[in-house]
């Protein structure tokens, strides 16, 4: 089974489940911004990624462009709350595979998990 943390408004988001179903596995979406991920989640996908949160995080956003003024350097932990307290800050799509995840830009990186 894989998982996809998915938003449809992005074209790279969009082609994560076209590459999995054209590879004819079982796909679980999850629409994260519907769904927002809790703490411990976010970890998780942090450690199957192998990411720190400041390199998942979608630093071109406007809403971290204003925190970054108002607060300066961020830690790890106040970019993973700005990610669990405004989900669009997390970059997609990402796929996971058991204890393995990836990050779908470029899309040809999910190819890297079908066995």
């Amino acid at each position: 089974m894989y998982t996809i943390y998915h938003n449809p408004r992005c074209s790279k988001s969009r082609q994560a489940p076209q590459i999995l179903q054209t590879a004819n596995v079982e796909v679980e979406i999850i629409r994260y911004l519907d769904q927002p991920l809790g703490e411990q989640q976010l970890k998780s996908l942090l450690t199957k990624l192998s990411m720190t949160a400041e390199e998942l995080v979608r630093s071109g956003e406007d809403d971290f462009k204003q925190l970054k003024r108002a607060s300066g350097a961020l830690s790890e932990n106040q970019i993973m709350q700005a990610m669990l307290n405004n989900p669009k800050l997390i970059e997609r799509p990402i796929v996971v595979k058991g204890d393995r995840a990836v990050l779908g830009r470029p899309p040809e990186n999910i190819r890297s998990l079908i066995e």
